[in-house]
């Protein structure tokens, strides 16, 4: 009994000691985690997911692998990553092909192929303003075979030249092979279809990859300098894991995300400039053949019968268009070449310096982003010339940029914003955050706030385009609610010429996402939007980055009318 009592003691003696061991592991286990926890937790508020290594002061390591893309932001609120998964689900593009390797060309979208047809109008031949106008587009491969599955890019357009009119067409997508195009018919007389194929769904796919694995084809780097000695490294949103240190230039206030990696004698502190130091595209292969000009990107596709239809006017009984009604869910049309709003302000005629400069009088404009919005700047200082330019040695792409008519109290300013920046040189001490810049407003009646922010986010994550223009909106409600008088005005993003090169960098299929998430985040708040997007779309003018002075006329006279609503 005494032998089994001591046994019985020994294992129990045995068992506690291992679970004091294990307890012992398990709080140390548990310690060294929450070690790496609260490291992650500081740098998360930086807006980018990180991973603790040993670096030099202000530097900091890799972001976390990802299994498809190794740049992962992190949202800095619950509401913000809500909204972000919203956003992300109301922009998601229908599936498009698998492209196997290699894949067969001849099964891909073929606008030589393709045809568009104009279906009958409802209760009769004859259409008339105020009618709609269907057009069946079928989509076949370059083998002559329709396709069974969505996901191509299409734009449309109805116009008639002689009459200087255009507008938009609603495409949608069937998921089939077919889509459609609706049109509202607005004005009299003879109005042509044209329907164009910007990409295949294959060439999306391709897009789509690159944006998630390669955000970093497009190559930035900063010149370090101190003294006589000076390096130069590669910098970007996210940087791959290497063995060399990084230097951490996240916006504090903003969490918006840059790193360069850490000069080799150098210190962080010693960055002088920001510069654009070209592309690095990887396709597999003959995937270049899905990107051709004159091929598959960016061409018309013809009709199966007639492209126009004659339009008479409204029919007995039938109320006219309603130009501010907005059910049409587009902005407005070209009429004799000045653009109609169909839903919003009245637009009014800006048509020489005297009523530009009366208008503005005493007014201050602020204008931020990127080199779209420059071009709005551009413009007032060749219709303003009584207005001198200031800080003339300005870099000339990026600003920043003012003008000041001193006998009429008009004040015009233009600053680009912050990386990513495709510009070739820039100072780092001109890097602004758009959000940042509008903290430092005091804002009124006379105080307008001009931003286009999209053209440099095309080759990344919409993750990254997400964020920023939350901060933006942060900004935006904090200067409404201290000068609920302030004028907001934002202008979208536009549709531009592509080559091949550009197609895989800057896509209008990427434009077409970017510009979706913008209106989403500020849909409902107190700002006006100028859709820059339909008034390229409409024009007859070639697409391009920076739209011609007609257009740009217009859209001037839309901001002008936002202001002078009298």
């Amino acid at each position: 009994m005494c032998l089994k009592g001591f046994m019985s003691n020994h294992v129990n003696m045995t068992l506690l000691k291992t679970c004091v061991i294990l307890l012992l592991l398990t709080v140390l286990f548990f310690v060294l985690r929450n070690m790496d926890l609260l490291q992650l937790n500081y740098e998360e508020n930086f807006g980018i997911v990180l991973k603790k290594v040993t670096s030099a002061p202000r530097t900091v390591p890799r972001t976390v692998p990802h299994t498809d893309n190794f740049c992962t932001f992190e949202p800095l609120s619950l509401a913000d990553a809500k909204e972000e998964r919203m956003l992300l689900d109301s922009i998601a593009w229908p599936e498009t092909p698998l492209l196997q390797a290699p894949f067969l060309f001849d099964q891909t979208s073929d606008p030589a192929h393709s045809i568009f047809t104009i279906l009958p109008g409802r209760g009769g031949v004859d259409r008339h303003v105020g009618d709609q106008l269907e057009v069946m587009v079928q989509i076949y491969d370059f083998q002559g075979n329709p396709k069974k599955s969505g996901g191509d890019v299409l734009l449309a357009r109805l116009h008639n030249r002689a009459l200087e009119a255009g507008v938009a067409g609603r495409v949608v997508d069937h998921l089939n092979g077919s889509y459609s195009a609706v049109f509202p018919l607005l004005w009299e007389g003879s109005a042509h279809v044209e329907v164009t194929l910007v990409h295949s769904s294959e060439a999306v796919t391709v897009l789509h990859r690159l944006n998630r694995e390669h955000p970093e084809r497009v190559l930035f780097k900063s010149l370090f300098r101190s003294g006589s000695s000076s390096e130069t490294t590669s910098c970007n949103v996210c940087l791959r894991q290497t063995n060399q240190p990084q230097c951490n230039y996240s916006d504090l206030r903003t969490g918006e995300p840059w790193f360069c990696y850490k000069p080799k004698k150098l210190s962080c502190d010693d960055r002088i400039n920001h510069m654009r130091d070209g592309f690095n595209v990887r396709l597999k292969d003959k995937e270049e053949k899905l990107f051709q000009s004159k091929v598959n990107l960016k061409v018309f596709i013809h009709s199966s019968g007639p492209a126009n239809v004659m339009v008479l006017p409204p029919m007995k009984g039938q109320p006219e268009v309603d130009q501010g009604s907005g059910k049409s869910g587009l902005s407005g049309y070209y009429y004799q070449g000045v653009w109609r709003s169909l839903g919003g302000t009245k637009v009014h005629q800006f048509n020489n310096s005297s009523a530009i400069s009366q208008c503005l009088k005493g007014k201050v404009v602020h204008m931020y982003g990127d080199s779209t919005v420059r071009q709005w700047f551009e413009y007032f200082d060749a219709s303003l010339p009584d207005a001198k330019e200031i800080n003339q040695n300005s870099p000339k792409q990026t600003g920043p940029y003012m003008i000041w008519d001193n006998a009429k109290n008009i004040l015009v300013t233009y600053r680009v914003h912050g990386p990513p920046l495709s510009f070739i040189y820039i100072p780092t001490s001109e890097l602004r955050y758009i959000a940042n810049e509008i903290d430092g407003l005091v804002g009124g009646t006379n105080t307008v706030v001009v931003f286009s922010v999209w053209a440099h986010f095309s080759p990344f994550p919409i993750e990254l385009y997400i964020r920023r223009l939350q901060s933006i909106r942060r900004a935006v409600i904090r200067l409404l609610n201290r000068a609920p008088d302030t004028l907001v005005v934002i202008r979208t993003a536009n549709l531009r010429g592509l080559t091949p090169s550009e197609s895989l960098n800057y896509s209008d299929w990427y434009a077409l996402q970017l510009d979706k998430v913008l209106r989403a985040v500020f849909k409902g708040f107190n700002v006006r939007l100028v859709d820059a997007w339909e008034m390229t779309l409409a024009h007859h003018l070639p697409h391009n980055i920076h739209p011609g002075r007609p257009i740009v006329k217009n859209m001037i006279d839309i901001l002008l009318s936002y202001i002078c609503t009298k």
